[in-house]
């Protein structure tokens, strides 16, 4: 039995957080960062059958040519991405009945990044087939250590690559898969990649304001490494922390995102309104 201090629920008997359960989730989860990109899933869906708000959390459950779907909406940082993902397999396996199988979601998260290629313009489509995590999440967890064990040489090579060691003191750097499976599905024609995942946008994503990064020439050395023949691709904030909870709890799990920065042309998009809804669209409807 989970004490209600460890995996609180609302009043109504839905997560504490992010107010789904079992009978308003969907088998299939769209993630955005934004509250506001919730509504877009309103005109793309048939039907709309749930609907809930929790500070930056907004789910939506509702049917797209008769394939049920929840988009639901994280915020940003891969803290918000631990609550978030606990409570979607909270809500879909801890009530399970006695002799079912575990509920396995497909988990597709739809966002923003910035290019580390100087080739893959603003306006572009990348797609995570691994993540790096700088921001240390995985490693709260016991059970990360063995399951992780697979990408021990990438961890291992990217590690050194970087020359993140003890005089840095960063967290220490995990590496994951997503799913193949919906990466052959939805983005066949997609750039392919690995994203690297921060724990800020600012200093951990290499840019000066007022302040400065331990390592000037982070961005240039994620982007020189390589693995399994691909490039890092992208920087971002929430995908890493997806992909190890996912491999860890048996779901299925892909980023997408769509190209606002051009780090080394120094370039931005910022006005991508019309890309974006383009991008969930294609997304949605290959998910189906």
């Amino acid at each position: 039995m989970i004490k209600p201090s460890e995996l609180p629920l609302a009043a109504d008997g839905s997560l504490y957080h992010i107010h789904l359960t079992s009978s308003t989730l969907a088998d299939k989860v769209l993630l955005v960062g934004d509250p506001g990109r919730v509504d877009m899933f309103k005109t793309i869906f048939d039907t709309v059958e749930h609907e809930s708000y929790n500070r930056e959390l907004h789910a939506l459950t509702g049917r797209y040519h008769g394939t049920r779907m929840t988009a639901l909406s994280t915020g940003m940082g891969c803290d918000n991405i631990d609550i978030v993902m606990t409570e979607l397999d909270a809500a879909a396996n801890i009530d399970i009945q006695p002799g079912s199988d575990n509920r396995s979601l497909q988990i597709v998260r739809i966002g923003t990044s910035g290019s580390l290629q100087e080739d893959i313009d603003c306006g572009s489509h990348v797609a995570s087939a691994y993540a790096i995590g700088l921001d240390g999440l995985m490693n709260y967890y016991r059970e990360w250590p063995a399951a992780s064990g697979q990408w021990s040489e990438m961890e291992n090579a990217f590690t050194e690559h970087c020359s993140l060691n003890t005089e840095h003191r960063f967290a220490h750097p995990y590496c994951v898969q997503g799913s193949k499976m919906l990466l052959d599905k939805i983005a066949s024609d997609m750039h392919h990649g690995i994203t690297a995942t921060a724990p800020g946008f600012y200093g951990p994503q290499g840019r000066t304001i007022r302040l400065h990064p331990a390592i000037e020439n982070l961005n240039e050395k994620l982007a020189s490494f390589r693995w399994n023949g691909l490039p890092v691709t992208n920087l971002e904030m929430e995908t890493s922390a997806i992909y190890g909870f996912s491999h860890l709890l048996g779901h299925e799990a892909l980023t997408v995102c769509l190209i606002i920065a051009n780090r080394p042309r120094g370039t931005f998009l910022n006005d991508y309104h019309s890309q974006m809804r383009h991008l969930v669209g294609t997304v949605v409807e290959r998910l189906a």
